[in-house]
């Protein structure tokens, strides 16, 4: 169709501001973008519909304007509902490049001018792809009446008969029409796609899981945070979903593979709102962590962690145990492009891999890490987890039963994080990729933040020191004498004690039962209960409740050497 085609159409509600004598020129496709620079989805010969969020200042249209004309692109209708009129510097820009500007009304939606286009540019494909459009209006739609990716999934199934599934890069399910995919086929596919994206092969990747043929797309990130095209790939291969199609599109017609990679564009706008719905989230991470860092004190933390909580746990009335989690994705240098490496920003794709690892495999959905901060500091990602704390009335609840933590049984644990996404991140980290994780024990105050980020740091560098791509250490791996000698840094020392002797200081303050001078005059007696009990003038079945106490809070068993030592080495260094 022609550009002169659309201010024929009364319906588009479309203004020429400029270009009369471009009018001619044909219209091959439409694309909406509010990135400053869109060329790398550009082809040439598309409408480009902008709501003019990219424009701040009068300098910004001039380069917007100068990338569309130099991709060839058809003409550039500019919405008015941003701005209200079309700056006068983009129309003089677009003057100055030949390129025709409409102005769209505020009351006309971009998906009308593009339904309209669609189906004027192919007959063939036009049923399809409005209904694709259509769709995109529910796509983008908030609350509970959008559809989501499911809404495109479930076009592919209507209209063309094609079972599909939105994975993440570990292979969890967000989105599938009808039957779930099971979780080792999910996980399956998306290393299949990994080391498929990593080799350099062109989509769509054909996979066979399980007897069945696979076509795998990639869905590229297209929000703020998206990594340029000519960018090492390697900075985005583990961030990005993938669609599975069950269909083996190896003798697709053109038209249906252009379709599948438009649903691909489609299902990238769910990821950039699910990026930008994490924004809060993340900064709140950022926020806590510089006060951990900083040495800020106690109470200005706590007033911090007191916004977080009703956003990460929404509904839960008492103040949460927290956990942190640090992660690290380190790539060769000498395999990087031109062989140089350190162009790579890992903190960045570490984040990004953190969140999605910290969701649990079985659950579905794009919006199901809402307990998840995760910061990036430096080439770090360091992520504020937060654990439900016992109520009074639970068993358990006031430290004083069993022998864990009383928010240990919602905990993090190392290995069981990495247990169903190892296979497929071995795969996007190929020969040249390291991810590293390390877990703190849970803390319940502010004075233990700082503990707990030093001790994840720590537990991350013994998981480095490890063979194999992905590896993690948890907080109890670092709970032994072993690791206390004098080249471990200070930090450490201090989170060794405190994952001992809190519990019992809590406990004492609490109760005033006196359990850190027992455990001394313990130690020093060497375990002689008759000596210990006349030092303390107690009554051997009095030491023997306490010591049961220091066991049960703690985890430990005095009567074995190595707890005894891991205790005196504790009460020396606090």
């Amino acid at each position: 169709m022609r550009l002169r085609a659309l201010l024929e159409t009364d319906a588009l509600g479309l203004r020429l501001l400029g270009g009369d004598e471009e009018l001619d020129r044909s219209v091959r496709g439409v694309m909406t973008t509010d990135l400053r620079d869109p060329s790398r989805y550009l082809t040439g010969g598309e409408l480009v519909l902008t709501g003019l969020a990219w424009h701040r200042d009068a300098k910004d249209s001039e380069p917007f304007v100068r990338i569309l004309s130099a991709a060839g692109v058809a003409g550039l209708a500019a919405g008015e509902a941003e701005l209200g009129a079309i700056p006068d510097d983009l129309v003089e820009a677009c003057r100055h490049h030949r390129l025709p500007l409409f102005a769209v009304h505020e009351t006309v939606a971009f998906a009308t001018i593009t339904e309209h286009v669609v189906r004027q540019v192919s007959g063939e494909r036009a049923g399809d792809l409005a209904a694709v459009v259509d769709r995109h209006r529910r796509l983008m739609t908030s609350g509970p009446t959008g559809g989501g990716p499911e809404v495109v999934l479930d076009l592919l199934g209507s209209d063309l008969d094609l079972h599909a599934w939105v994975l993440s890069p570990t292979g969890r399910q967000i989105a599938g029409a009808g039957a779930p995919l099971s979780g080792p086929d999910g996980a399956e596919l998306a290393g299949l796609h990994l080391a498929a994206v990593r080799s350099g092969r062109r989509a769509p990747h054909r996979a066979t899981v399980g007897g069945v043929t696979y076509s795998l797309f990639q869905i590229r990130n297209n929000g703020r945070g998206a990594v340029p095209a000519s960018r090492d790939v390697r900075e985005s291969v583990l961030s990005d979903w993938l669609l599975a199609v069950e269909a083996d599109a190896g003798d697709w017609p053109a038209a249906r593979l252009d379709l599948l990679q438009g649903v691909t564009q489609l299902i990238a706008v769910e990821r950039d709102r699910r990026d930008a719905a994490r924004t809060v989230r993340r900064r709140l991470a950022q926020e806590v962590l510089e006060l951990v860092q900083a040495g800020a004190p106690p109470a200005e933390i706590a007033a911090r962690l007191r916004v977080a909580a009703p956003v990460l746990l929404p509904g839960v009335g008492t103040a949460p145990h927290w956990q942190v989690v640090v992660a690290r994705v380190e790539w060769d240098e000498a395999d990087a492009p031109g062989g140089v490496g350190s162009g790579i920003t890992g903190g960045p794709v570490a984040q990004a891999l953190l969140e999605e690892i910290l969701v649990d495999p079985a659950v579905t959905g794009p919006d199901s890490a809402d307990r998840i901060a995760v910061a990036h500091m430096g080439e770090e990602a360091i992520a504020l987890v937060p654990l439900p704390a016992l109520t009074g009335d639970q068993p358990g609840a006031d430290g004083d039963a069993g022998g864990e933590d009383p928010a240990e049984g919602s905990a993090l644990h190392a290995d069981a994080l990495l247990a169903a996404v190892r296979a497929p991140l071995s795969a996007g980290l190929a020969d040249d990729g390291r991810l590293t994780l390390g877990v703190s024990a849970s803390v319940h105050s502010p004075e233990g933040l700082r503990g707990a980020l030093e001790e994840a740091r720590h537990a991350r560098r013994v998981a480095a020191a490890r063979p194999g791509r992905v590896c993690a250490a948890g907080h109890h791996e670092l709970a032994s004498h072993v690791l206390l000698l004098p080249f471990v840094p200070d930090d450490v020392r201090r989170a060794f004690t405190a994952r001992l002797l809190d519990p019992l200081r809590d406990y004492d303050r609490r109760h005033r039962a006196e359990l850190i001078p027992t455990l001394e005059a313990f130690l020093d007696c060497d375990g002689s209960w008759t000596r210990c009990a006349a030092r303390l003038h107690l009554h051997v079945n009095t030491l023997r409740y306490r010591v049961g106490r220091i066991e049960q809070l703690t985890g430990r068993d005095l009567s074995r050497l190595e707890d005894k030592l891991d205790f005196f080495l504790a009460l020396r260094m606090s």
